[in-house]
């Protein structure tokens, strides 16, 4: 009988451990307004670098789930493995509107930049 009870247990512990909880980057902060046009330029150009590593982490959760979810196909408690949480998409999405707005923020600056 115990194992009976424990052994769901323990596949919920595991499916814990299937993905990592999103951390959106927010759109604007306090401090942007105070950035020049090469500190933009420069978090652009680290966000995009950032861009390329989320998007890799994307298709190896996707291959991790399409492996779980044949796997689970014999041995259901395989499905538990798989990531619902879609981390590195979430993050992709508001990294790309943190981009956009960092974006226009450059077309502000650095026009004020040249123009001076």
């Amino acid at each position: 009988m115990k194992k009976i009870v424990i052994v769901p247990f323990m596949f919920l512990a595991l499916a814990g451990c299937a993905g990592r909880a999103p951390q959106p980057i927010a759109v604007a902060t306090s401090q942007d307004d105070s950035l020049s046009c090469s500190s933009v330029r420069a978090e652009i150009d680290a966000n995009n670098a950032r861009m390329q590593s989320l998007a890799a982490e994307k298709g190896v959760k996707l291959t991790q789930n399409v492996a779980a979810g044949v796997v689970g196909l014999v041995f259901f408690p395989a499905w538990f493995l798989m990531d619902f949480q879609d981390a590195a998409g979430t993050e992709l999405q508001s990294l790309n509107a943190r981009q956009t707005y960092l974006g226009e923020l450059a077309g502000q600056k650095c026009a004020r930049r040249i123009t001076k």
